[in-house]
């Protein structure tokens, strides 16, 4: 179903830019979380476009926003993506936004073709990773076609990192003059003030780590974010075995829920593996945890660019993350943490060898990482040179229509 405005409401907005974002998903929505509020709140008429559930229903509650939900599968499916479609058509004419701002392939193919037929002036695909480096066979070739298809319709593409804009432009999906990266990257940016430890109690702190079963005085190895193949599980459960023949002590505390087959194995042989590890389960609140760590491991085979490494860094903790598309980007190898070869399992061992036996080194690391996202991904400053992106554009695309 889709919700619009009435024409006369729509009227009364005629004085502000208008700019419509979507996404697939409805939890999807957390990827701009307050991004949509902060350009309401800068004169703005906003727009969010998703599909229907709970995130979706929250924000519609937001003062300044207009949400419309359209059903998007991820997936192909023929007779949902042309009825999806047409949902999108009738909702951009109903709309008449000045800008669209899609993003994740669905969303993006789809809001992007409606975008064209209903002759949006500023159409802008906002790219946050590719999905198909780690697919095979006919699903690549398929989004594949999707990628190049969105970036085709759009009049510019937003990577979120630098290396997967060069990615974009090595696998031929868009020409290197059609994409941009803002600053030095992230899609939104990381909310320092929520990640500070003096949120925190000791008390609080101490009270969670029991209750979790963590050890006392053995280095803390975190994992956060959805329990799936492409984040390396695997990789990084074979690191471990590496490090305990070599005597190596830490515990793992891994944050998320299962999202695929791959992380339901890896669920698996961690609860029957006779080394400590913890996993939670969904936590709708993780920044807590983060203060548990000692490092976060992120042993991805791809991303945009990751939030949890932001986050880990807000939070003072250093990370160990992969040399794959996106992830490259959220570290200084050296400084704010450590980058192994992607799909390594000696290298990540040797890697959170060197950050746990070392405990004076792994806190300057995290001071600096700190220091490093506070400087250059504080969501004022991302959120800031994304508004004036917007903005400084649609005035060219108008001034080009002339």
């Amino acid at each position: 179903m889709v919700s619009v405005r009435t024409s006369n409401e729509i009227g009364k907005l005629t004085d502000k830019p208008k700019i419509l974002l979507g996404v697939t998903a409805d939890e999807s929505i957390v990827l701009m979380r307050g991004f949509a509020e902060h350009l309401s709140g800068t004169g703005w008429d906003v727009h969010v476009v998703s599909s229907p559930g709970p995130r979706s229903e929250s924000l519609s509650k937001s003062a300044g926003l207009t949400v419309h939900t359209i059903p998007m599968n991820r997936n192909p499916s023929p007779f949902a993506d042309a009825k999806a479609l047409l949902a999108w058509i009738c909702l951009l004419r109903a709309v008449s936004p000045d800008v669209i701002s899609v993003g994740t392939p669905k969303a993006g193919l789809l809001g992007g073709i409606a975008g064209l037929i209903a002759r949006v002036p500023t159409r802008i695909y906002l790219l946050r990773g590719l999905r198909l480096e780690t697919a095979y066979g006919l699903q690549r070739l398929v989004l594949t076609i999707v990628e190049m298809c969105s970036m085709a319709v759009s009049h510019r593409v937003l990577a979120v990192s630098s290396s997967l804009r060069q990615r974009a432009i090595d696998l031929r999906l868009v020409g290197q003059a059609k994409v941009i990266v803002l600053g030095v990257g992230s899609s939104n940016g990381v909310d320092m003030g929520a990640h500070e430890r003096s949120n925190f109690s000791e008390e609080e702190l101490h009270t969670l780590s029991r209750s979790l079963g963590l050890l006392t005085n053995i280095p803390v190895v975190g994992f956060v974010g959805r329990l799936t193949k492409d984040k390396g599980l695997d990789v990084l459960t074979a690191a471990r075995l590496i490090m305990a023949t070599k005597g190596e002590r830490f515990q793992l505390l891994v944050v998320g829920e299962v999202d695929d087959k791959g992380g339901a194995d890896v669920l698996s042989e961690l609860s029957q593996s006779t080394l400590p590890s913890i996993v939670t389960g969904y936590v709708s609140h993780p920044a807590i945890y983060f203060q548990l760590m000692d490092v976060l491991c992120l042993p991805t085979l791809r991303e945009g660019f990751p939030n949890v490494v932001l986050e880990a860094a807000a939070s003072g903790v250093p990370s160990v993350t992969t040399s794959a598309t996106g992830a490259i980007d959220s570290v200084i190898d050296g400084e704010t943490g450590l980058i192994a070869r992607v799909s390594s399992a000696p290298d990540l061992a040797d890697c959170l060898t060197r950050m746990i036996s070392d405990s004076t080194r792994c806190k300057d690391m995290g001071a600096r990482a700190r220091a490093h996202v506070s400087a250059n991904y504080a969501r004022p400053l991302v959120w800031a040179n994304t508004q004036r992106f917007y903005m400084d554009y649609h005035l060219e695309r108008k001034r080009i229509d002339r």
